[in-house]
């Protein structure tokens, strides 16, 4: 099982920690487990000081970035795991008519078509971004009832995410050719 590096830094679990206390947690805890702070201590504590030391470079690499912080909630409460990862069938369809413009721009990459797809799905992000907002930002607040119904929320909004953001890996490569 994966630490609970919000536990770790003595935080809520949150999607949007205080920046600054997860700096501070995470500088304190890497002044006292640094390994060479502790070189002349025994093999055994110098071995945990350097699991602490990494314990705390993973979890202030993972919780500081927005990305990395909400797949790892999400699989902390089991939202991430094989066979979770359906898309709702409404999103499907919308972003079918944006499969099939990439496909005619394998064969014709033009850059009006390219803006014009890169446009659509701007829309479909920004769309996004402000719908689950609000959810985002709420979360830590919420009765402990009310937040399975949220991370499912937030999980269909991650997955819709990675999905468009291959979109625009996609089209990427179409403006660089055109």
């Amino acid at each position: 099982m994966q630490p609970d590096y919000f536990e770790f830094y003595h935080l809520p679990e949150t999607f949007r920690p205080d920046e600054a206390a997860l700096k501070r947690a995470y500088y304190a805890l890497s002044r006292e487990h640094h390994p060479d702070f502790h070189a002349t201590a025994s093999a055994e504590h110098q071995q945990q000081m350097l699991h602490m030391a990494t314990l705390n470079t993973d979890a202030y690499r993972t919780l500081s970035n927005p990305d990395l912080r909400m797949a790892y909630i999400l699989s902390r409460h089991g939202l991430l795991e094989e066979g979770k990862q359906e898309l709702p069938a409404e999103f499907l369809m919308e972003v079918m008519d944006l499969n099939e413009q990439l496909m005619e721009l394998e064969f014709d990459a033009d850059a009006t078509t390219v803006r014009r797809v890169e446009d659509e799905v701007n829309v479909l992000f920004d769309t996004l971004e402000a719908g689950i907002e609000p959810v985002l930002a709420g979360y830590e607040m919420l009765p402990g009832d009310t937040k399975p119904q949220a991370l499912e929320q937030i999980r269909t909004y991650y997955l819709k995410r990675r999905y468009l953001l291959r979109i625009r890996e996609s089209l990427a490569k179409f403006a660089a050719r055109s």
